[in-house]
């Protein structure tokens, strides 16, 4: 079994044990947890994965990771190598409490701008400097600004992430604007981009959070959605969104 499906069966399973028995993500359920929550069955949705780029800061990410955790909502973090620095610890949270964890390059270069040599000291640094901090070596990938091309998939050796919602959060701090943007939008297997750098978008997460959990949807991380799909992502593929199948 590939890395993806053991770590997709792992969330699905996660995600049953979250929704059944409210316990903390455990993101690599063993046998004896298969057994247990053989019979149980992932809930209806709709579903969205609400994901966040450039961080971490360590003025705005921790305050964003209580206001989840006190919603019981795990999410998707693309993460940029230079922050990373100094926020190890906060990185490290992310993992343990139950958090997806992404590629976002080290420096925020544009990907489709380089050459063979300045992507993989971009995106391989990143991924080695993840590895040691939290154990493994399969992350999905988001290119800065949504930028690339042939060259960019061939390289990437990991499932490219990019969105189907975006308030555009960097262009403004209008909280009520960005809300409305999304929770107006969203649909069953939206994937919602957001910065955790700026304190208005950690307000905007929260606030969308509420609101969307009041109309049903269910707040899962990009790996669980992708299971509750049953895709397995494909390295060098690009995923804007992950609908439901049609009846």
């Amino acid at each position: 079994m590939s890395n993806w499906k053991k770590r997709l069966e792992a969330g699905a399973l996660a995600l049953v044990a979250l929704t059944l028995a409210a316990v903390p993500y455990c993101p690599a359920a063993g046998d004896g947890d298969r057994q247990a929550l053989g019979e149980a069955k992932i809930p209806a949705g709709p579903y969205v994965a609400l994901t966040f780029d450039d961080g971490p800061r360590d003025a705005t990410t921790p305050v964003l990771l209580d206001g989840l955790a006190q919603r019981g909502v795990r999410a998707t973090f693309f993460v940029i190598g230079e922050n990373v620095e100094g926020n190890e610890l906060l990185l490290q949270r992310m993992e343990g409490e139950g958090h997806q964890i992404g590629l976002h390059t080290y420096h925020h270069k544009m990907l489709d701008q380089l050459n063979a040599a300045g992507f993989y000291a971009e995106v391989d640094q990143l991924r080695a400097t993840l590895t040691a901090l939290v154990g493994r070596e399969d992350f999905m990938l988001r290119p800065p600004y949504g930028m690339m091309n042939a060259a960019t998939q061939a390289r990437a050796a990991a499932p490219i992430v990019l969105w189907s919602v975006d308030p555009e959060d960097w262009s403004d701090r209008n909280t009520s604007r960005q809300v409305a943007a999304i929770v107006d939008k969203a649909q069953d297997g939206d994937i919602i981009l957001l910065h955790d750098i700026y304190p208005s978008s950690v307000d905007t997460a929260l606030q969308v959070v509420d609101a969307l959990l009041a109309r049903g949807f269910h707040f899962v991380t990009v790996e669980q959605l992708f299971a509750i799909r049953g895709v397995t992502p494909e390295n060098g593929k690009v995923y804007r969104r992950l609908p439901p199948p049609r009846p």
